[in-house]
């Protein structure tokens, strides 16, 4: 304890304001994007010091001051690690696929496209079928589109769509490598999806209809000329077939990630230049997730040893508080960290210790058996955490990662796009939020 500041100290392990950094750096997330010119340059070119000064001050404090702490930070840069992997090879590989679309496209059609991109996300998650589709759904709509059609867009491809596997969004996958099976979502949630998919398309075909009728007599002749779809990059398509296979493989020595890896640094290399140029392909996203992570995942561990030591005094008992918690958090933090402390404080709060063979300081095998007993004891909670923090990422353009690169690239190609508050008041609070609370109602 030397080392550190007497006003770290505590009766615990783990001093309650060691969970500073971790609050510190998701406001920083959270509101730099919305802060003056200045300040948010000065945040692009700086934020991987933030991040990654603020992870080492929690990890040096739990290499030198708490019990078993190496274990905790060899398990969470593991998880992190394998947490990267997924999402960074996702997404060079889906930066490899270009869809050429041709026409004007009907609001039936629109709406059939968005399902099939809520499809598609949980085979490529939401960032990888965001950066595949976003485009063309400009393009089918070039006549007519308004703000609406970036506004659903986000809402059903890059969130809600992506709730039924652990690829379709970062923090289900977290939830996977803390041993959730990879099919149990989707034998308990699919009910749930259909319905919230389903009523957020028919409110988005009632906006595109009105759309449709008011708009110039040249798109209905638009109409009559036959659709082109015409998709480029096929290598790519088994590539992502290899990422989703290497899910599969166990987590030991590296052997899942360095498939993964070995993925997109084949894509890279093979993908034509004219794709990437079409795409607009970068690696500064996945650059930025990657560094903004490494910090996220490093300071979250004392928030979750103290939802461990503390979290069953906090009194969530009922899936519904879990599903309006976490939601309310996704919506203005990072979802992917949001989830995991919620899944804690369901294991703190419903999983014995007598229940566990282990102690906590085994780790993984620690995470799993808890995640195992809470599946089986209470599987309306876990289904609570998951939907919530998929669905409440919509709420706002912050909620997840995908939903400012949709608004970027957007307003890249001329569409008007709402503002931060306008997306919240206009859209989600009188759309989205009666659909997830009605969800919550008939489901949980």
């Amino acid at each position: 304890m030397s080392f550190f500041p007497a006003f770290l100290a505590t009766t615990g392990s783990i001093p309650p304001l060691l969970v500073v950094p971790f609050g510190l750096l998701l406001l920083l997330i959270a509101t730099m994007p919305l802060t003056p010119a200045r300040v948010h340059h000065w945040w692009e070119h700086n934020y991987p010091f933030v991040s990654i000064g603020l992870g080492a001050l929690v990890a040096g404090y739990y290499l030198l001051a708490v019990p078993a702490g190496g274990v905790t930070l060899a398990h969470t840069l593991h998880e992190y690690v394998s947490f990267i992997a997924l999402i960074g090879a996702l997404f060079v590989v889906a930066g490899g696929i270009h869809l050429r679309v041709k026409g004007e496209a009907t609001p039936l059609e629109n709406v059939v496209f968005l399902f099939m991109g809520a499809v598609i996300a949980n085979v490529i998650g939401t960032t990888g079928a965001s950066v595949v589709l976003i485009r063309p759904w400009i393009r089918m709509n070039k006549i007519r589109i308004s703000a609406f059609h970036v506004v659903f867009f986000i809402f059903v491809v890059s969130n809600v769509g992506g709730a039924l596997t652990p690829i379709g969004d970062p923090p289900l996958f977290l939830g996977y490598l803390r041993g959730v099976p990879f099919f149990w979502l989707l034998e308990h949630v699919w009910g749930q999806w259909l319905f919230t998919l389903g009523a957020i398309l028919a409110v988005f075909y009632a906006f595109d209809r009105r759309s449709f009728q008011h708009a110039p007599a040249r798109v209905q002749d638009l109409i009559k000329r036959p659709d082109t779809f015409r998709l480029e990059g096929w290598s790519n398509v088994a590539l992502l077939a290899v990422i989703v296979s290497a899910v599969f493989l166990p987590g030991s020595y590296f052997l899942r990630e360095g498939v993964m890896l070995g993925a997109a640094f084949l894509s890279h290399r093979s993908t034509p230049r004219v794709i990437h140029e079409q795409n607009h392909f970068s690696f500064g996203p996945v650059k930025e997730v990657a560094f903004l992570f490494v910090g996220i995942f490093t300071t979250m561990m004392p928030a979750l040893g103290l939802l461990e030591q503390h979290g069953g005094r906090l009194g969530f008992q009922r899936a519904t508080q879990y599903y309006y918690a976490t939601g309310g958090l996704s919506a203005v933090l990072d979802n992917a960290p949001t989830y995991v402390n919620f899944l804690k404080l369901a294991e703190v709060t419903f999983v014995p210790p007598t229940a566990l063979e282990v102690s906590s300081a085994d780790g993984a095998n620690y995470d799993h058996r808890a995640v195992h007993v809470l599946l089986e004891t209470q599987p309306n909670i876990v289904v609570a955490i998951s939907l919530a923090a998929v669905f409440f990422g919509a709420m706002t353009y912050i909620g997840n990662g995908p939903n400012f690169m949709v608004k970027s690239i957007a307003h890249g190609a001329g569409v008007h796009c709402p503002t931060f508050f306008g997306f919240i008041f206009k859209y989600s609070l009188p759309i989205l939020l009666p659909i997830l609370t009605l969800g919550a109602w008939l489901f949980l």
